[in-house]
């Protein structure tokens, strides 16, 4: 098996170059470019368009419920320790899966399933049983599908993982962030060791066919020691993918995060140095680097999906499931359908008043120009497959590269001189010292950028 091509070097002079904000490219053109003209009308014509397509659907459902606030969180939720918080939402979220049921048809096949937060799990059993039973009421799983939620252990009870797999779940994220208890309180999220563990043992006795763990480097009181126990814990346990996030500190933007001391932040120099060290241990520990934040083993479908060019980016991450229509429930979801983005209404009240008045919940998004399909895709194969191939394109869009896109091969010569990529008459390949920077590569792609200043984060 060559993981070789999945490599990945850490060049810090270079990643101090060319450390600057950018997207994280979950779409193109990305949710900045959503705007208020794209409505509920917008996106009935969208679903006409994807029905004609017959692409199967992915589902996402959005549960915004978390007991307790971690202050680094930059996620849309609702922080409640009442429990019947959920009741009225999810009496609307059962609405909206019919309507977008009656829109979508029942005769498309859903490959894919994700329930995220938020925390799913803060849902109680019967809550996230019934979720599931209308979800099947209107939409028409597959034995093969992959079902997958996002999970916190301290909203785990000693069966909910053997319940989660009765209904269907075979892929599980869990958050971890960080074992430090010092990091912990500071964050604001007390998390025990045997108690996350205990979570990845059940999934494996459950028969889940994959486990996800999150951590982030970047948060208070972290350095390359403690990060580096952390990451030990992590890999004893084996996780079939782990996500490595570089922790943003927006607190004009995000409340909650001004509640941490920018003090006690590590310096710019020893967040390289935590990074840089995680990564060696992954790949030591024979993890490949899927990109951005990611990795996984060798064997798992993503890696696979990479080596064979077939990996995919969307809101939910990297996934192997390109072919599919994202259609997107509860309050602030992002969606896909057809050639259109579109995003629910942001606050729980406005999303319950479009429903009551039994409306589609969409109040922005964006249609794709054949412009914006075009840069997606070459954007979507630099980020997931580390290279682009001119001719395909060239074959599936009617153009020259080399004359489309003239100027943009010109501003890759600079980065070709520092190691980041190859270029060649055939198409551009990214060396193991680009990889981490791709997210600079593909801004080189992107035409709306350059009027865009504000509102992304670094890319380390």
């Amino acid at each position: 098996m060559n993981t070789k091509a999945q490599s990945v070097r850490f060049d810090s002079d270079l990643i101090r170059r060319y450390d600057r904000a950018g997207p994280r490219y979950t779409s193109y053109p990305t949710a900045v470019q959503f705007h208020e003209g794209f409505g509920a009308q917008d996106y009935r014509a969208a679903a006409e368009r994807s029905n004609a397509s017959g692409r199967p659907l992915s589902l996402y459902f959005h549960l915004p419920f978390c007991n307790t606030v971690c202050y680094y969180c930059a996620c849309n939720k609702i922080v409640t320790k009442d429990r019947s918080r959920t009741v009225p939402y999810l009496q609307r979220l059962h609405r909206e899966i019919a309507m977008q049921a009656e829109l979508l048809g029942r005769g498309r096949k859903v490959e894919q399933l994700h329930w995220g937060g938020g925390t799913p799990t803060f849902l109680a059993h019967a809550e996230m049983g019934k979720l599931m039973e209308v979800t099947d009421r209107h939409f028409q799983r597959i034995d093969a599908g992959e079902y997958s939620i996002e999970i916190d252990p301290r909203e785990v009870g000693q069966d909910t993982i053997a319940f989660l797999g009765s209904l269907g779940f075979n892929r599980l994220s869990l958050g971890v962030q960080d074992f430090d208890p010092r990091v912990q309180k500071a964050v604001n999220r007390i998390q025990g060791e045997a108690e996350t563990l205990a979570v990845i043992e059940a999934a494996r006795a459950t028969g889940f066919r994959s486990v996800s763990v999150d951590l982030i480097y970047g948060l208070p009181h972290q350095n390359v020691g403690s990060f580096a126990a952390t990451v030990d814990k992590i890999l004893a346990a084996a996780p079939d993918r782990l996500s490595v996030f570089n922790y943003a500190h927006l607190p004009e933007r995000f409340k909650p995060q001004r509640r941490i001391a920018v003090a006690d932040l590590p310096s710019p120099e020893e967040k390289l140095a935590i990074l840089e060290d995680t990564i060696e241990r992954l790949t030591a520990a024979g993890y490949v680097y899927i990109g951005m934040d990611h990795f996984a083993r060798p064997d798992d479908e993503l890696a696979v999906a990479q080596r064979e060019g077939t990996l995919y980016r969307n809101f939910q991450g990297y996934s192997t499931h390109a072919e599919c229509d994202l259609l997107a429930m509860g309050v602030t979801s992002i969606g896909m359908l057809a050639d259109t983005y579109s995003q629910n209404m942001r606050t729980e009240q406005e999303y319950f008043d479009r429903i009551d008045a039994g409306r589609l919940p969409v109040y922005r998004g964006v249609r794709l120009t054949d412009d914006d399909r075009l840069r997606r895709t070459i954007i979507t194969r630099l980020i997931c497959n580390f290279r682009l191939e001119f001719a395909p394109i060239e074959a599936d869009y009617g153009i020259v590269f080399s004359e489309y896109f003239a100027p943009e091969l010109g501003a890759l010569a600079s980065m070709e001189n520092d190691g980041l990529l190859l270029r060649s008459p055939q198409g551009i390949e990214i060396t193991s010292a680009g990889r981490l920077l791709i997210r600079n590569i593909c801004m080189v792609f992107d035409h709306y950028l350059p009027a865009v200043t504000q509102g992304y984060s670094r890319v380390i």
